[in-house]
């Protein structure tokens, strides 16, 4: 998936026929599915994140010979000015989730955990458009595909460092989206795998204090102010609950 800022246009780059300039938030769109025109397909493969490019697509590469009426004739040779501003590469996220649960079992771990980190950058990538419930679903989704556990000390501490950070993730997704309550739950998920976790101690703070459970707030920023004694955000909460 990427998020791109784009215009075309016919003749010497004079008549514009579309574009997406602007918009302040451009939306997220597969390669395939929502970008399908085949040279600008190849293009933004060729393009890394942050990357500006002009293109010149041949009609083969653009509308072929019928064009797209009314706006571009046929056999047109069109120009896009394009310029990548996200790219996640979600291919194995969507191979993964066609599997069958025995096929998903028998995936090499570290196949898993990309597939996990990847889930959770698009709810990154969300997290920071502002669209919380969307990146609420995909923390949730790179959950669900950690629940295997292992024999292995190793791969167990490394599914183990994948959901602390989920649980991180859903505890602050939750008090954007003013569920205090499912905000506490996944803090103190997170705490009972770290219990020194100044982070997740401060998003239990924050919740409780949210819920008016004062003193339970006040246990939990102080456990945190232990251990970041000069953490502004944690001290501000501590004044707030003052």
């Amino acid at each position: 998936g990427c998020t791109v800022k784009y215009s075309g246009y016919l003749g010497n780059w004079n008549k514009l026929f579309c574009s997406n300039g602007n918009s302040k938030y451009p939306r997220l769109m597969k390669l395939g599915k929502d970008i399908t025109l085949w040279g600008l397909e190849i293009g933004l493969l060729s393009m890394t994140k942050g990357e500006a490019a002009l293109f010149v697509l041949t009609p083969e590469y653009a509308y072929g010979q019928r064009g797209c009426p009314p706006s571009i004739p046929p056999n047109t040779t069109v120009l896009f000015k394009v310029e990548v501003l996200d790219f996640i590469d979600s291919e194995e996220c969507d191979t993964f989730f066609e599997l069958t649960c025995e096929q998903r079992d028998r995936l090499p771990l570290e196949k898993v955990l990309k597939v996990a980190a990847t889930e959770r950058e698009f709810g990154n990538y969300f997290f920071y458009k502002q669209r919380f419930k969307i990146a609420k679903d995909r923390y949730k989704r790179a959950l669900s595909i950690l629940g295997r556990s292992s024999s292995s000390k190793t791969e167990q501490s490394q599914i183990n460092a994948s959901k602390l950070l989920l649980f991180l993730n859903l505890s602050l997704t939750y008090l954007k989206l003013e569920r205090a309550d499912r905000a506490l739950k996944y803090g103190e998920l997170a705490l009972e795998m770290d219990q020194g976790n100044a982070k997740a101690l401060f998003r239990c703070g924050q919740a409780c204090l949210y819920m008016r459970e004062y003193s339970k707030s006040r246990d939990f920023l102080a456990r945190a102010q232990c251990i970041q004694p000069f953490n502004r955000d944690i001290n501000n909460e501590l004044k707030k609950l003052a």
